[in-house]
């Protein structure tokens, strides 16, 4: 595995993502390569006796995103994760080759589409604009946001958290949703190389990060 280390600091985070172009947030299938089996034991998740919670990488997830140069969805088989953007056009390159921007009139154009038009909205807010409101809604709307992740449509500009009244934030936080071109610019977006030169290039790199790991396993990261 591409030199791994443990991680006790947000900029140590960003400093590693930076380094292996990719890191999923949490287990990943693959010992040791997600941030949370790399943090230290002081900055995984611990619950208190009064009920209460802490978890440091949980709250890193904002900083990375917004001061790391990194991009942050759920990239990896449905799991949350960061690219750095040295990496990100590679990827993006890829992953909408395989899934292309949505047809016209489909749920997921319409939902693209609103995030377009609404700049960044978090997920409660584009669930309701999109109509999705009846019981059993969130489940099938939250599926159609992550397939647009998946294909590099959608990202996390950052995190939202509630607070209380005495004005500090709690809970788990919501997720703010752009599209990568309104967050970075469209020449983030764009790359030189064919999608078949830029899966391969994926390839090549992530079995010289992970060269225990199966060409299945790796195929699956990639997409």
């Amino acid at each position: 595995m591409m030199k791994m280390k443990e991680i006790h600091s947000c900029p140590q985070l960003i400093e590693f993502v930076q380094e292996v172009g990719f890191l999923p947030l949490l287990n990943s299938g693959i010992a040791g390569f997600s941030a949370e089996e790399l943090v230290d034991e002081d900055c995984r998740y611990v619950v208190f006796p009064d009920g209460g919670w802490d978890w440091p990488l949980w709250k890193w997830k904002g900083p990375v995103v917004t001061e790391g140069n990194c991009v942050y969805g759920k990239f990896f088989a449905g799991k949350a994760g960061f690219v750095s953007r040295a990496w990100w056009p590679d990827f993006c390159n890829y992953r909408r080759s395989v899934h292309p921007v949505p047809e016209v009139g489909t749920i997921e154009d319409a939902v693209l589409t609103t995030l377009r038009e609404q700049g960044s909205m978090i997920t409660r807010e584009l669930r309701a604009a999109c109509g999705f409101t009846g019981p059993k809604m969130r489940g099938k709307f939250d599926a159609y946001v992550s397939r647009l992740q998946l294909g590099c449509h959608i990202v996390t500009e950052d995190f939202v958290y509630p607070r209380d009244r005495h004005n500090r934030e709690y809970g788990w936080g919501w997720s703010l949703l752009t599209t990568p071109e309104q967050l970075y610019g469209k020449e983030a977006c764009h790359c030189a190389c064919s999608p078949e030169e830029s899966h391969e290039r994926l390839l090549v790199h992530f079995r010289k990060m992970l060269p225990d790991v199966t060409e299945r396993q790796i195929l699956k990261l990639v997409g």
